[in-house]
C-alpha cells in the first residue's frame, strides 16, 4: 500500500517571548553577564546584522534617520505584536499588525518618535549605568527613568544633535554588541577568559561603546557640516 504524502508546509515559527522575563528586565535591567550570555547565543546571522546596521546608524544616522527611526519603531511593534499575540495563539499576525501600525505611526510623527527613540536609548543607558556602578539592581528603574527623561526633553532642544547623538549610541551598541557574538563563535577563542576580563573591569565595555559613539558623532556633524558647505556653493 502507497504510503500518504504529506502536504503540509512547515509552519514559519515565531520566538517566544516569556513577559514575566521582560517585566523583570524592565524594571531591574539587564547585567553585563546577561548581555554577554545573549551575545553567546547569538548566531552569526544576526550577529552580521548587527554590525552592518550599527555601522549604518553610526555612519549615516543623521542622513536616514526618518527611514532608520522608522525601522526601529516597526521593530518594537513587531515585538511588542508578539507579546500580545502569545496570549492569542497568533504571534505571526499580531506582530506584523505590530509592526504595521508602529511604522505608519511614527512617519507622520517624526519628531515625537526621535524623542521617543532618544528616551527609551536614556533608559536603556540610565540602567547600564546604575548597575555598572553596583547599586540596588532593584532599583535599575529610578535610573532609567531620569535617562529617559533627560535624553527625552534634550531631543525637543537640540534636534540635530540629539538624532545624532542617539543614532551613534544605537549603532556603537549593535556594532559592539555584534562583534562580540562573532568573536565567540571563534573556534579556539576563550571565551571564560573575555568574561573575566570584562568582570573585572565594568567600564570596559561602555567605555567601547562611549568611544565608538564619539566617533559617529563626529563623522555625521564633520559629513553634515561638508554638505552644507556644498549646498551653499551650488
Amino acid at each position: 500500500m502507497a504510503s500518504a504524502v504529506s502536504t503540509t508546509q512547515p509552519s514559519f515559527n515565531v520566538p517566544s517571548i516569556d513577559s514575566g522575563h521582560v517585566i523583570d528586565i524592565l524594571r531591574s535591567g539587564m547585567a553585563q553577564t546577561d548581555v554577554l550570555q545573549s551575545c553567546k547565543d547569538m548566531n552569526v546571522a544576526a550577529a552580521v546584522l548587527l554590525i552592518i546596521g550599527g555601522i549604518i546608524f553610526l555612519l549615516w544616522g543623521y542622513y536616514a534617520f526618518k527611514t532608520l527611526v522608522t525601522l526601529n519603531a516597526a521593530i518594537i511593534g513587531a515585538w511588542l505584536g508578539v507579546l500580545i499575540g502569545q496570549k492569542a495563539g497568533a504571534p505571526l499576525p499580531a506582530a506584523l499588525i505590530g509592526a504595521f501600525v508602529a511604522a505608519t505611526v511614527t512617519w507622520p510623527l517624526m519628531k515625537y518618535a526621535v524623542a521617543v527613540m532618544g528616551g527609551l536609548i536614556g533608559c536603556i543607558i540610565g540602567m547600564s549605568l546604575w548597575r555598572s556602578c553596583g547599586l540596588d539592581p532593584s532599583f535599575a528603574a529610578s535610573g532609567g527613568g531620569m535617562g529617559l527623561i533627560f535624553f527625552g526633553m534634550l531631543s525637543f532642544i537640540l534636534f540635530r544633535t540629539s538624532v545624532m547623538m542617539f543614532t551613534s549610541l544605537q549603532g556603537s551598541l549593535m556594532l559592539i554588541f555584534g562583534i562580540l557574538a562573532v568573536i565567540y563563535k571563534f573556534n579556539g577563542v576563550d571565551s571564560s577568559l573575555i568574561d573575566s576580563k570584562l568582570s573585572f573591569s565594568p567600564f570596559i565595555m561602555p567605555m567601547a561603546i562611549g568611544f565608538a559613539s564619539v566617533i559617529g558623532i563626529i563623522y555625521q556633524n564633520a559629513n553634515g557640516e561638508a554638505g552644507a558647505a556644498v549646498e551653499a556653493k551650488k
